[in-house]
């Protein structure tokens, strides 16, 4: 059985008991039933992923998966494909948003070269080619099945190996020019939405170029008719390396019963394929923001998912997912450390009727 195929089997659903013991735990806190909002949703959340009813994160990982695009061929992106490249040095050594917020976060950052179209000469970036970028999506497929394959097992491996160092949490990034385009190609793919509908402006885009992007997805289906009922061909005929390699990552994370922080447009694209090849992967998601790409919140209603933040930002990398990390840490923080009625010696009060 293939690594794909042994991952897949491998998720489950979410702990019931200990969910049910967090809820209790919980409601017996000193301060009205529910008055934490979302993040006592998140702690329960957290207690059914791990099976642990005090779940504990320590340590915290964001996997950034960098690949190229042969759609820019199409006019769909006004910043140049060597960008993809250039960037990596400067997540490494915290000069771009990811560096600062993964320092911010106390998260350790893995940058991985799943298909950057040229060399990637940077110390630390873990070297995973599966191909230097995929074709051209309105003019053929983005790559074979085979490599779509390839791309999302790296994705398992890198995901694996970090857990297997003692990551409690992941969360997902991305680093690829034109990369919305094919994130909007599998939101259409998958949701038979309109590529108008399904298409952002992504990164300095003007209405000129926006024009150029909407063809672009409209004739990738067109010329390609993926099946949304068969996962892994939409992804190799309209999808990307990076987006491949991070549905790996998710799909790992939750066959380890890990929580994985989603972050934007492109992430939120990796989760829906993860999704579609395993629904119940969705489980051990958790979106961290709403993006300013319009096709987003299209994207989190597909995965039934909702976003903790909303703070207007578009700029992938993994820096909404990195800000969430905190309130994710709180939320486990919370459940595990705050003091019940009986322990904080709180009497006289009646608990399921306070109110403030």
């Amino acid at each position: 059985m293939s690594l794909l195929n042994r991952t897949i089997n491998e998720i489950g659903d979410l702990h019931a008991g200990a969910m049910e013991q967090a809820r209790k735990r919980l409601d017996s806190l000193i301060k009205p039933p529910g008055s934490l909002g979302v993040l006592e949703e998140m702690a329960v959340r957290l207690a059914g992923i791990t099976g642990n009813p005090l779940p504990d994160v320590q340590e915290k990982v964001i996997i950034v998966m960098a690949g190229d695009h042969g759609v820019v061929a199409e006019g769909v992106s006004v910043a140049p494909q060597e960008i993809t490249a250039q960037m990596l040095p400067a997540f490494l050594t915290g000069k771009a948003g990811i560096g600062v917020l993964s320092r911010h976060a106390g998260a350790r950052l893995v940058v991985v070269d799943v298909g950057v179209a040229g060399t990637v000469d940077c110390p630390g970036v873990r070297q995973r080619k599966v191909r230097p970028g995929t074709g051209n999506i309105a003019a053929g497929p983005a790559m074979s099945v085979e490599e779509a394959v390839e791309a999302l097992e790296v994705g398992i491996e890198t995901a694996l190996a970090e857990i297997d160092r003692g990551a409690a949490l992941l969360a997902t990034g991305d680093m690829g020019i034109g990369n919305t385009t094919p994130s909007s190609a599998l939101l259409a793919a998958f949701s038979g939405c309109s590529a108008a509908e399904a298409a952002g402006r992504g990164t300095l885009v003007n209405d000129q170029v926006m024009e150029l992007k909407v063809r672009a997805i409209e004739r990738a289906i067109e010329i390609n008719r993926p099946d949304p009922g068969n996962p892994l061909e939409v992804l190799a005929k309209v999808g990307g390396l990076e987006i491949a390699g991070l549905a790996g990552v998710i799909l790992g994370a939750a066959a380890k019963r890990v929580p994985v922080l989603i972050d934007g447009f492109i992430t939120t694209a990796a989760a829906l394929v993860a999704y579609k090849l395993q629904p119940r992967a969705g489980e051990f998601m958790i979106a961290s923001h709403l993006s300013g790409e319009q096709g987003h919140r299209l994207l989190l209603e597909q995965l039934d998912l909702a976003p903790v933040m909303h703070l207007k930002m578009r700029l992938g990398e993994g820096t909404g997912a990195a800000l969430t990390m905190h309130l994710v840490e709180a939320a486990a923080r919370l459940v595990r450390e705050m003091a019940s009625f009986d322990e904080a010696g709180v009497s006289g009060l009646e608990e399921d009727k306070i109110m403030v």
